[in-house]
């Protein structure tokens, strides 16, 4: 019998985007799945929405608002009847063939399935990408995360629910919201490095004002990552410190904050990997040409 594919969809205030995800899943040629919605609290029509598609394969739920998406998610996790989970935020969907294709790439091999995202929405920036392009981790697979980052979109994955549960589901620690996903997938790694990369746009990530992910990511990133710093030797630290303030730095840059974005991006060259160098020096540069170079010499370095 071909497994149950149990898909988890929390949820808040996405009335009016929650159709995407679920007409996706609904549409898949796969047809062995569940999907649970789990409400955070909405003071929308969510539920409205959600119950006007009447279908034996969807499980609603609503609790008190929480203000992030682990909980949620963990209440789908316990309510799951699949032996694999599916992640996909309400705001996001799916190609038709994406649970055929993760079907087709199961074995006795593999414990967790990502791939490729198309990017929909927002406004173009350099540097911002058409596709989460995503790569194959490297093994060790902790290692590669803390130092690489997160190659994994939220809603590619395809766990085995065992794992998750094995690791005690998502981390519920409010410091960690927006990069709850990336820890989920370190503590993974600490059990297994059967993860495995499928190279094709399987779904659609929605970009908007209003995304969690549009934030200083490098607290969560240090929060997410500082259990493991003791299998780090003194150069991969130098690295994650870079990491940490290239992050910041862009998001500085971003705000237009320039003179806190200077400081982040000299600090990230000191030690870092080459490609977080090269684009924190074309940060740089373009500050430098955003504003004259009295500015920056007064701003900055106070000459």
């Amino acid at each position: 019998m071909k497994p149950l594919f149990s898909v988890v969809i929390p949820t808040f205030n996405s009335a009016n985007k929650i159709h995407l995800a679920l007409e996706s899943v609904l549409a898949q040629t796969y047809e062995n799945f569940e999907i649970l919605i789990m409400d955070d609290g909405s003071t929308d029509n969510t539920a409205e929405i959600v119950n006007s598609y009447n279908s034996p394969k969807i499980i609603y739920e609503n609790d008190v608002n929480f203000g992030g998406p682990a909980r949620p998610r963990n209440r789908g996790i316990s309510l799951a009847h699949g032996e694999w989970i599916c992640f996909l935020d309400a705001d996001d969907w799916w190609t038709k063939d994406k649970l055929q294709t993760c079907f087709d790439n199961i074995s006795d091999k593999v414990d967790l399935i990502y791939h490729n995202l198309t990017i929909v929405g927002g406004k173009s920036l350099i540097f911002r990408r058409k596709i989460v392009n995503s790569w194959q981790v490297k093994k060790p697979v902790l290692i590669d995360l803390i130092l690489n980052g997160n190659p994994i979109a939220n809603s590619s994955v395809v766990a085995r629910k065992s794992f998750l549960e094995s690791i005690g589901g998502i981390s519920e620690n409010r410091k960690l919201i927006a990069a709850e996903d990336y820890f989920t997938w370190m503590r993974i790694a600490q059990l297994t490095d059967q993860f495995l990369y499928l190279p094709k746009n399987l779904g659609f990530y929605l970009t908007h004002s209003e995304s969690l992910s549009k934030k200083d990511m490098s607290e969560p990133y240090i929060e997410s990552i500082k259990e493991f710093l003791d299998l780090l030797n003194m150069k991969q630290l130098r690295i994650v410190e870079s990491n940490a303030s290239y992050m910041s730095g862009r998001y500085y840059y971003l705000k237009k904050e320039y003179k806190v974005a200077i400081a982040k991006l000299l600090k990230s060259i000191i030690g870092g990997k080459n490609v977080i160098v090269m684009c924190a020096i074309l940060y740089l540069i373009m500050i430098i040409c955003k504003k004259p170079t009295e500015w920056v010499l007064f701003k900055f370095f106070r000459l």
